[in-house]
Parts: structure tokens; C-alpha cells; sequence
């Protein structure tokens, strides 16, 4: 689904209105345009749940729009990341008010339908072709060839599963 919203000739506009956590980030990063509302929150989940932070392009998409050092720590300690934050680091184009979310989404839209349609369709191309499809199918596949090692070859998502359960934090023995 990433690469395919990727691919579209129209630009994709994400509004994000709650969390986007673990696959709903990726899905949030895989736009073109992400505008958030206040009560927005982004997380790497996979590391909290003992895996690897690195799913469906995470780690190729996340870097490559808000920096490498950014990314690393954001996806390395697993913690929530605001929509203010998101704003100050350029995760997001925007923040908006909840009640004004679509409408502000409608509107970029309605500012990107009044300009030629090639020309909008060759300016997201050449945005995009920084950020090779066919790398980035390639880098998702080796994310999760790594994420099936970490879950095969331990017992840390169970581990996440019970402490979650028991309100605890989880104790990885691997």
C-alpha cells in the first residue's frame, strides 16, 4: 500500500486526527502532504512491542523527511511525538484544529486542483524521485525479513503482549 500511494499521479494529502502509531505513521509518511489536527500523535511502535522500529518503510520514509538524527531517536526510544512537535521538526506541513481538520485538508486540495494537472503530476514525480519506489520496496523488504528474525527468534513480543496486560513495563531476555 505504501508504494502504491506513492506511485499515484495525484498528490496524496494524509489528515492525521488522532494517533498514528507503528503502520498509521508509515501510512501518514507514505503522503505527500500531512496536515495534522492538535491532538494528532506519532510512534514507532515496533520497538516497544521488543521488535525492530522498522516497518513498512519507516526507516526509509521517516529520515528522509525530518533527518537522520531525528529519525534514530524517535524511532530507537519508541516515545510519542506531538503534532506540535511534528509541526517544529517538518514532520507535518500543519496543525489545525480538530473541528477544522477536513476543511483544511479540502482547501490544499482545492489550491492544488486550480494548477495543470501534468504540472502537478510531474512536480510530485520529481519530488518523489529522490525516493525511489523500487529502493524503497527493496528497503521494505529487508525491514521485514528483520522484523520476522527479531519475532521468530525471540519471545519479546509475548513479553510486550503480558506487560502490557500487567501494566508493567516490559522485560526483554534476549
Amino acid at each position: 500500500m505504501i508504494t502504491t500511494i506513492r506511485r499515484l499521479h495525484q498528490p496524496v494529502i494524509a489528515a492525521v486526527n488522532g494517533p498514528a502509531i507503528g503502520g498509521g505513521f508509515c501510512l501518514a509518511l507514505s503522503a505527500d502532504i500531512r496536515i495534522a489536527a492538535e491532538e494528532a500523535v506519532f510512534r514507532a511502535a515496533g520497538i516497544n512491542n521488543g521488535l525492530t522500529a522498522d516497518e513498512l518503510g519507516l526507516s526509509f520514509l521517516l529520515p528522509r523527511a525530518i533527518g537522520q538524527s531525528r529519525a534514530s531517536e524517535i524511532m530507537l526510544t519508541g516515545r510519542d511525538v506531538t503534532a506540535d512537535e511534528a509541526d517544529r521538526i517538518g514532520l507535518v506541513s500543519r496543525v489545525v484544529p480538530g473541528a477544522s481538520l477536513l476543511e483544511s485538508c479540502y482547501a490544499t486540495a482545492d489550491r492544488i486542483i486550480g494548477w495543470s494537472r501534468p504540472g502537478v503530476e510531474l512536480t510530485k514525480r520529481q519530488l518523489w524521485n529522490s525516493l525511489d519506489a523500487s529502493s524503497l520496496q527493496s528497503h521494505m523488504d529487508a525491514e521485514g525479513t528483520a522484523q520476522l528474525f527479531v519475532r521468530i527468534t525471540t519471545q519479546n513480543f509475548e513479553e510486550s503482549v503480558r506487560a502490557r496486560r500487567e501494566t508493567r513495563d516490559p522485560l526483554f531476555r534476549d
